[in-house]
């Protein structure tokens, strides 16, 4: 990036730094931080999708879509996370080539399974081989966050189903007697209440969720843990910047980081819970009617 980088080894300590800290991979490192935070962005609002459609088929009268829930739920919760982040993104890569090469190749008269082998036609794989690499890093990507949110949205499910239990029947009761239908009272009483009580299992998750970011490595995605091993690493002389065994600073970092994250995100839950424990009949609710009288 500077100019005076034209040859490292004549540089002193300072600016041989300065360069060290610039270079392409530095720039990737620095970018993926960006990539962790964007799938925390997209992720946390997918799961939480998930995990009220869980909630709410869980809660149904209609016993397919009430077993359909709590298979769910109980299924992601009782396999280790590890398994689904795995098998997500491959049983979906495959699925979508499955039917795409059943689709443009029906004429293949090979098998795609192969042995241990996955094969379909080239028109059919996705990406396609000649597709910019954007394309592959995104498709790789949106898999990750399709991974985090079916696994979190289990979780996130059985937070939201305890929280609707816990709203007082007499209230659903009450709605219903001044002549709200079933669905009204759901949606305009039950709905806004169970927020309360499911913010402290949701900040849980959240948590978990932001811990659970370094495995973006394992599904193909060059996170901030990889970058920091691999620029960590041991370089010898035959590299540009050789340095010895760094990766103890850059795990530092990575913590400082971490728990910089964490620490926002307590704060800004504490925020959110006192914002909606106003006017509730929760602990937290009498406490700030007290506190403003």
């Amino acid at each position: 990036m500077f100019s005076f980088c034209t040859d490292p080894a004549l540089l002193d300590d300072l600016p041989w730094m300065a360069c060290y800290l610039t270079t392409g991979k530095h720039m990737a490192f620095y970018a993926s931080f960006g990539t962790v935070l964007l799938l925390l962005a997209i992720t946390a609002p997918v799961a939480l999708l998930f995990g009220f459609l869980g909630a709410m088929a869980t809660r149904s009268q209609i016993a397919p879509l009430r077993w359909l829930g709590r298979g769910y739920t109980s299924m992601v919760r009782g396999i280790p996370d590890i398994a689904f982040f795995l098998f997500v993104p491959i049983a979906l890569d495959q699925g979508l080539e499955w039917l795409r090469h059943k689709v443009r190749c029906p004429d293949w008269e090979l098998p795609v399974r192969q042995g241990n082998d996955f094969v379909v036609c080239d028109i059919a794989k996705l990406p396609l081989s000649n597709a910019p690499q954007w394309v592959h890093e995104g498709y790789g990507f949106g898999t990750a966050v399709l991974a985090f949110a079916v696994v979190f949205g289990a979780f996130a499910a059985n937070v939201i189903h305890g929280a609707m239990t816990a709203v007082p029947r007499a209230q659903m009761e009450t709605a219903e007697a001044y002549g709200m239908t079933r669905r009204q009272a759901f949606w305009r009483i039950l709905v806004p209440q169970m927020w309360i009580f499911a913010l402290p299992g949701l900040s849980n998750l959240w948590q978990i969720l932001v811990k659970a970011t370094p495995l973006l490595f394992l599904l193909g995605v060059e996170d901030i843990v990889y970058w920091a091993r691999e620029l960590g690493g041991s370089k010898t002389s035959t590299f540009t910047y050789p340095h010895p065994d760094w990766r103890l600073y850059y795990f530092l970092f990575l913590l400082v980081f971490y728990l910089a994250l964490t620490q926002v995100s307590e704060i800004a839950f504490g925020r959110l819970a006192r914002r909606l424990s106003r006017g509730q009949a929760t602990a937290a609710g009498d406490a700030l009617r007290k506190a403003a009288a």
